[in-house]
């Protein structure tokens, strides 16, 4: 596009072009990317190292030009690298206005100069070369790493799989640092326990995995993976995991301990809510949401079942097991993990016909969660049980339950579960939005048909109009005969 736009506004094989230098920073390794004469250098133990190549060729009168750039050429070939980052790493980025007026020893020496300031040490290297008579581009970025990150994810799960399953858990047993006080809660995939960190003297929340799966390597990547999960996803409404702080001896995960019911079970209390409670309710909800949204994380297993409700009405979101993030599939690309990892009633439509899960897929969920708080029921019925479901069941109108909820908040509802990913609620705020105030834009003001308005009347006058019709018929036929 570049290369074209040149071509077209300069009428001339000069062109357009521009320098490019960029970082990735993951999992404590810096990516690379550059063409051209711009550069990335590193400060490492006080020496100064071009991470990247000057893309110049040799003009007449000793002078230069870019031999690689963006809109030189049609075709662009960038240069790729990768280093492993340590702690107190500094990263320049420069233009040629900087780094061929100032010599390695000046860069240093302004570093030395405003240490711990970047802001102060880029405008002094600027204006130092400008000082010097530069007459180029003059642009200087620094990063300051203070902590590279965590470690890369497959070393991760290779250290917590690596650990043996618990044994048996009972009150008063000690483990690992841990006093079991008793049992929250069991199922086929878990068990979780209420304990005492003996040395912290807090409680805790102690989750192992189920002796059911020992010999299954998918279920014991997806439990590991819950504590990564946790730890990224950081949010008032997401329960805490808490890193480990002594050395573990076998594979378990520990969180904060937050004293409260499942909301499936605040809603068997509460079946039929105030509008304004649910609303506040799905905003929190929502809140959670984004914290996994945000690191291009799915929670993928969004229900009432894994959130819990205090007595003061905080929300958060646990179980992060069937999470989908791209990390995980770059780092384990040849484990084989369930299709539908999802619970049915709440997995999206597109799931079941083998679609990865996106923001979307929670979005879904979100919106059934909140059709459910206001009527107790699901929207499709029992939910998709496969591909045929998804074509063949239509959408409950939550006004033909609960009359007293307002046509523009059922119109939010509606598109918030839609069947197809593209005509859903594309954004948290804009399903919580939508909810909190009417929408003209949803069309709820719009007529719509007597079969989606009222089933039922609509079938008692097509039983009448049949009726009517085949008296009609015979009444004809008498007087023919």
């Amino acid at each position: 596009w570049l290369y074209a736009q040149g071509q077209s506004l300069h009428h001339s094989e000069r062109g357009m072009a521009s320098t490019f230098s960029g970082l990735i920073l993951k999992n404590g390794t810096a990516h690379l990317f550059h063409a051209g004469d711009s550069r990335i250098s590193r400060v490492r133990g006080g020496h100064l190292e071009p991470l990247t190549r000057d893309h110049r060729a040799r003009s007449g009168r000793g002078g230069s030009q870019l031999s690689r750039a963006f809109g030189v050429d049609q075709h662009l070939e960038i240069d790729y690298r990768s280093e492993v980052l340590e702690p107190d790493d500094v990263l320049i980025f420069t233009t040629d206005g900087v780094h061929d007026t100032l010599t390695s020893g000046q860069l240093l020496a302004h570093l030395a100069m405003h240490r711990g300031d970047a802001d102060a040490t880029a405008r002094a290297i600027v204006e130092s070369a400008l000082a010097a008579d530069s007459v180029d581009n003059l642009t200087c970025q620094i990063v300051v790493v203070d902590d590279p990150g965590k470690a890369d994810i497959a070393a991760h799960l290779q250290t917590l799989t690596a650990l043996p399953f618990p044994p048996e858990l009972s009150p008063g047993k000690t483990f690992d640092g841990y006093r079991i006080e008793r049992e929250l809660h069991t199922s086929n995939r878990s068990q979780i326990y209420l304990a005492e960190d003996v040395a912290a003297g807090t409680r805790v929340v102690l989750k192992t995995p189920s002796v059911n799966f020992e010999d299954n390597p998918a279920y014991i990547e997806m439990f590991a993976r819950e504590e990564w999960i946790g730890q990224l996803a950081a949010s008032p409404h997401v329960l805490k995991v808490l890193p480990a702080t002594r050395a573990r001896r076998h594979l378990y995960l520990v969180t904060e301990y937050f004293d409260g019911q499942t909301l499936r079970q605040w809603m068997a209390a509460n079946p039929r809510p105030d509008p304004q409670v649910v609303q506040g309710l799905v905003e929190q909800i929502a809140k959670g949401l984004r914290a996994f949204h945000r690191k291009d994380i799915v929670h993928g297993d969004l229900k009432p079942e894994n959130i819990m409700i205090n007595a003061q009405g905080v929300l958060k979101i646990i179980d992060f097991g069937a999470s989908h993030a791209a990390g995980f599939a770059e780092q384990t690309p040849d484990m084989e993990r369930p299709a539908l990892t999802g619970t049915n009633g709440y997995t999206a439509p597109e799931q079941h016909l083998g679609e990865r899960p996106t923001n979307r897929s929670d979005i879904y969920a979100l919106g059934v969660i909140a059709y459910e708080l206001f009527c107790g029921q699901l929207p499709y019925g029992k939910g998709f049980a496969g591909p045929r479901d998804v074509g063949r069941l239509s959408y409950t109108p939550v006004r033909q339950i609960r009359d007293d909820v307002p046509v523009w908040i059922d119109a939010a509802l509606q598109k918030a579960v839609h069947k197809q990913p593209a005509e859903r609620t594309d954004a948290l705020s804009a399903l919580t939005e939508d909810l909190r105030q009417a929408n003209p834009s949803l069309g709820y003001d719009r007529p719509r048909p007597l079969l989606q308005r009222d089933p039922a009347a609509f079938w008692r006058l097509l039983a009448l109009a049949s009726v009517l019709l085949n008296v009609a018929l015979v009444l004809y036929l008498m007087r023919r005969t």
